[in-house]
């Protein structure tokens, strides 16, 4: 086991942390498979410069939690690509990459921040299995589909509803305009939720009378980034995170609020978009202010719910029918608890998966 997680290991895992170099490509990843209790693991593959081992193993984590929340015969894993997403050399990297866990069959990797359909193509290519594959692939095109974002719009919806918060003109903060961000503010959009403020990697914009999201995709498609589109103010990224609102939905890179700011938001429902936004003390002390936060291994678990329906060579119908009955249930079950149980949003999910895990692995042999 790596030293870099020996602080965070316990009885779930992880079973397995490899460190890949592979010097005629240059090629550097890491790849963390958690527990695999429940079945084969399912996570994506990311790929940025500067992520760490111990991050990877929390997104793992996260996928651990989110498959069984998900009731998904899958386990969690999650890997990493250190190297800039828009270098030429992506589909060297990504094939090497694929060769180099060729013989780790319980990993079935899946499209990630930096990777795409294109990219698990090539993985499929190379060694007969990903997700998240083109459309002409046999995959379900969970990104143009904003199969993710669609399951925000319905953890929204249904946590709408048990904190008395009408949907028709709230105010909503997308930290993160991206894949996930854009199907988000498209999906709750229109169930009445206004965007008044979203930001990119560049920067942000910021209009109280509401964001055209069409236009504002539209122009990102295009090219342009968010705090050049003209539709809204332009707003620092940091800014935009003390920017009052109904509901704000992080879905940009882990830990944006820790302890140190969590105390700047001013919402009354954050849908946890990314993975790991907040740190779990800061989510702690934003559950004694009075918010109210779906976390992240329930909220955007419409990812990988459509990638096991794909997986299950299912079709598109399946995939929005499996992920609005499992994150609605999972969502009134979890809100429910809370108050029942007195616990805090993320460690109740994490309770509800841990009851689920703990059942699979009594039946697992001890060695």
């Amino acid at each position: 086991m790596s030293y870099y997680i020996d602080n965070f290991a316990d009885d779930l895992g992880p079973e397995k942390v490899i460190h890949i170099y592979e010097p005629k490509s240059k090629l550097r990843a890491i790849v963390v498979i958690d527990n695999i209790s429940l079945g084969p693991t399912i996570g994506g593959c990311r790929m940025a410069p500067d992520v760490s081992t111990q991050e990877v193993f929390r997104l793992a984590r996260a996928m651990t939690l989110k498959n069984a929340l998900a009731q998904l015969p899958h386990g969690g894993a999650k890997s990493a690509i250190l190297a800039d997403s828009g270098t030429e050399e992506k589909e060297t990297l990504v094939r090497a990459f694929a060769q180099a866990i060729k013989t780790l069959t319980d990993y079935i990797p899946g499209p990630d921040m930096g990777t795409d359909e294109e990219s698990m193509a090539f993985i499929l290519d190379e060694i007969g299995r990903a997700v998240g594959l083109p459309k002409v692939l046999g995959g379900i095109p969970l990104d143009s589909l904003g199969m993710t974002g669609y399951g925000l719009s319905v953890a929204g919806k249904t946590a709408s509803n048990r904190i008395s918060l009408p949907l028709e003109d709230a105010r909503m903060v997308v930290q993160g305009f991206g894949n996930v961000g854009k199907a988000a503010a498209k999906y709750l959009g229109d169930l009445g939720v206004k965007l008044i403020a979203t930001s990119d990697s560049r920067g942000g914009i910021h209009n109280p009378d509401g964001i055209d999201v069409p236009a504002l995709a539209q122009a990102k498609d295009a090219g342009t980034p968010v705090d050049q589109s003209g539709l809204g103010k332009p707003v620092t990224k940091e800014n935009l995170l003390q920017i009052e609102s109904d509901i704000f939905v992080p879905a940009a890179r882990p830990d944006v609020f820790s302890e140190s700011n969590q105390k700047l938001l001013k919402t009354r429902l954050v849908l946890e978009g990314a993975n790991i936004p907040i740190t779990h003390e800061a989510a702690k002390q934003m559950h004694k202010r009075g918010i109210t936060i779906v976390p992240d291994v329930i909220g955007n678990s419409g990812g990988v719910i459509c990638a096991a329906t794909e997986y299950q060579r299912l079709n598109e119908g399946n995939a929005f029918d499996r992920v609005e009955a499992t994150i609605r249930n999972n969502t009134e079950e979890l809100l429910k608890r809370v108050i029942n149980e007195a616990m805090a949003p993320h460690d109740m999910a994490q309770k509800m998966a841990r009851e689920r895990i703990d059942k699979a692995m009594s039946y697992r042999a001890h060695m």
